[in-house]
Order: structure tokens, then C-alpha cells, then sequence
């Protein structure tokens, strides 16, 4: 299996929360956050992150896809992960268990946003107060509606870009 290097986002010239994701020889449609991409991420900005990250690992809802086809590590979703957005919290921008006292996203949704999503490592490493959280490649809403800074794909798309990826490979969002 051919593993692809770089994975590259760039966002539409007309509306900015809207883009592109191509690699290799594929491409496909997806959403940004409403303040497109910027260099300056912020939490709770609503901006996409422009740069080159690393994509850590795969999160699957295992009651609704199986395991996707990758090379990535790779685990199913439980119904008590959340991931930390508050900022001034030790775990933040981190993988957590609910209950949770700080603010933070649920994973285990009722909507299918998060039945697949690979975690990019976006203020990681090092982790960052307010340098941005829960950045993820997931799934988009039918209508491609804005994230809040995430990539946002057709699963049909990400599974494909995810079967392709491999530990080396890289996420370059922007110019």
C-alpha cells in the first residue's frame, strides 16, 4: 500500500469556512471554521489552524463503522471521552474521562460528527493556554455547515484519505 506524505488543505477563494482536501491523486470537498484558516489560532476563534501537523490517531465510534482501514493508531470512541477545552486546565487539548468538572467536548455524540475522526496534532507539543483544542479531521454535516476550526469531510472521503495515511504522514492546512 502506497502511504501518502502530505495530506494539504486549502480553503475557497469565495467562502472561506469552505475548502479543499487533496492527496495523492484525490481530492475532495470539506468545512472550515467560520474565520477560515489563520496562522493565529485562538481558542474558541472559530479559525481553522494554518500548518504542518502530524496526525496522532484515529477515534472511531466502533456501534456505528468498523475499525477503519489504517496504519494510524487507531481506537474505538467509549461513551464517557470527552477532550478538554478549558484552557487554564492541566488536561487541556487532551483525551479525557466523563464526568469531567472542567469544560469540554463530549465525543460520544448523538449526531455522527465524531463516528470517525483522526486527532491533529495541533498545540500538543507543548500544549499551549488558549493556543486552540479539539482539532480534528471528522465528519462533515450534510450541508458542509462551518466548524469550530476543524476539517470536515464526506465519510466516504475520510475514511479514503484515512486508509491512506500513515504515521509519517503530514496535514498541511494553508498556503
Amino acid at each position: 500500500m502506497f502511504v501518502i506524505p502530505t495530506i494539504e488543505v486549502r480553503s475557497d477563494e469565495r467562502d472561506r469556512a469552505r475548502g479543499v482536501v487533496r492527496w495523492g491523486d484525490k481530492h475532495a470537498v470539506c468545512a472550515l471554521g467560520p474565520g477560515g484558516i489563520q496562522r493565529d489560532k485562538r481558542e474558541g476563534d472559530g479559525v481553522t489552524p494554518a500548518g504542518l501537523f502530524p496526525l496522532r490517531r484515529v477515534l472511531y465510534r466502533a456501534d456505528r463503522i468498523e475499525r477503519p482501514k489504517t496504519t494510524l493508531p487507531a481506537e474505538a470512541i467509549e461513551q464517557d471521552d470527552g477532550w478538554c477545552d478549558a484552557p487554564r486546565d492541566l488536561a487541556y487539548n487532551t483525551l479525557v474521562k466523563l464526568p469531567f468538572d472542567a469544560s469540554h467536548e463530549v465525543l460520544w455524540r448523538d449526531d455522527h460528527l465524531y463516528d470517525l475522526l483522526v486527532v491533529i496534532g495541533h498545540n500538543d507539543d507543548p500544549v499551549l493556554a488558549y493556543g486552540g483544542s479539539a482539532i480534528f479531521l471528522h465528519l462533515a454535516r450534510d450541508d458542509f455547515s462551518p466548524t469550530h476550526g476543524c476539517v470536515a469531510m464526506r465519510r466516504e472521503d475520510l475514511e479514503a484519505l484515512v486508509e491512506a495515511c500513515g504515521r509519517a504522514t503530514l496535514l498541511k492546512i494553508g498556503a
